[in-house]
Formats: C-alpha cells, sequence, structure tokens
C-alpha cells in the first residue's frame, strides 16, 4: 500500500490503470489499497477516476517539515536559499537523500520571467543527476571546500543544474541547487553560481551544526 502511495504522490496524478501498472500490482489490488487510502484522505479520487494527494497526505507532510532534522535542515538553509537566488536570479532548491532519489523539501524561486518551479516535493533519480551526485559526496577532510557539480539535460531538456553538497559530520545530509535554462546559465553566470552554491552549501553545513535538534511546532 505504502508503494502505491509513493508512486501516486510522485507522479501528481494517476488512473486506477496506470498505478497498478506501475507498482506491478493486479487491478483488484490496487484498487482496494486505492480506496483505502481515499477512505483515510491520504488521496483523493477525482470525477475522471484519476487519485492526487489529499489532505492526509498534506498534513503529514507539513508536520515533518515543521519538526525533526527537516525542519533543521529549512532553518538552517533558508537564508542561503534567499543569497542564491540574489547572487544568480535563478530558482534554488534544498534536496536530500531518500533511497535512490533526491526529494526537493525547500525552493525560492528565481526572479527572471521565465525561470524553474515547481519541484518541491517531486522526487528524481540518484544516478545521473547533478544533486544525486551531491547528495553521494564524500567526507570532506579539514578545512576542504565542497567541490560544484553540474548537469544539464537530465530532468528536463534544456535545464541546467548546478549543485553542491551540504556535509554533517559522516558526510554529506542534503544538497542545494541552482536551477535555470541552459542557454542562460554559461560562462560567467555558470560560474557565479557555481561560486554561490558552494558558498551557500558551506553556510548551511556551518548553521546546521549550531541549529537545535528540536523545533517548535509553528
Amino acid at each position: 500500500m505504502l508503494e502505491l502511495l509513493d508512486t501516486v504522490v510522485t507522479n501528481g496524478e494517476l488512473s486506477l490503470t496506470a498505478a497498478a501498472a506501475r507498482t506491478d500490482m493486479p487491478a483488484s489490488t490496487a484498487l482496494r489499497h486505492l480506496r483505502v487510502l481515499t477512505d483515510r484522505g491520504y488521496l483523493v479520487k477525482d470525477t475522471s477516476g484519476s487519485y492526487s494527494v489529499g489532505p492526509a497526505f498534506v498534513r503529514t507532510a507539513l508536520a515533518s517539515l515543521q519538526s525533526g532534522p527537516y525542519a533543521r535542515l529549512r532553518a538552517a538553509a533558508g537564508s542561503e536559499l534567499e543569497r542564491l537566488v540574489e547572487a544568480t536570479e535563478e530558482s534554488a532548491y534544498l534536496a536530500v537523500r531518500d533511497g535512490d532519489a533526491a526529494v526537493y523539501i525547500a525552493t525560492v524561486e528565481g526572479r527572471r520571467a521565465i525561470r524553474h518551479v515547481g519541484w518541491v516535493g517531486r522526487s528524481v533519480p540518484i544516478d545521473g543527476t547533478a544533486v544525486g551526485a551531491a547528495l553521494q559526496a564524500a567526507p570532506l577532510g579539514r578545512d576542504t571546500r565542497p567541490a560544484p557539480v553540474f548537469n544539464t539535460g537530465a530532468i528536463e531538456p534544456d535545464v541546467t543544474a548546478v549543485c553542491a553538497p551540504i556535509h554533517g559530520p559522516d558526510g554529506a545530509i542534503a544538497a542545494l541547487s541552482v536551477l535555470g535554462p541552459a542557454d542562460r546559465l554559461t560562462g560567467t553566470r555558470l560560474q557565479t553560481a557555481a561560486d554561490a552554491v558552494v558558498e551557500a552549501a558551506v553556510a548551511t553545513s556551518a548553521a546546521f551544526s549550531s541549529v537545535p535538534s528540536t523545533q517548535p511546532r509553528g
């Protein structure tokens, strides 16, 4: 059932047939699970028969971002996301690892009329992506700065990602990214983005270590 819920959440909206196919379940089994998830409010079903995120899932997701390590990460990275947008004018993201995927948990949108938007809550593969490479970065030595990671077109055509890992004591715990049109993130603009992402990742790593481990619910 959890695999089915994750599949619908990841894809945004799925029919019974598509959900069953993507989870390799018989349609009758998928329908039974979908009905339970719908009855409990984790999914909703529209008039066309498609399933999407419901209020119970949204409530649970928000609660997870308001306490615990994700809240600490968001608190540590919040001002740095703003600074990234100031420095680059492109959209900035915070991502964490979830098994073989990276999940975006916070963003500040860019200032340009044409900008990258809409990835909070979305998961992308670890393999073959810039954010995945950043999240797999090895622990840093003393006084060693993280290296920026670049990729173009890994997830969306003509979109360039510039990422850097946020480090804890045992290695990368999250990653910061700047995403924008590939034809705009070139030359000196790309280098500016890389420098800004590295600075933001270093600052967030330091801030994360000083954020209290418990956060008041807000």
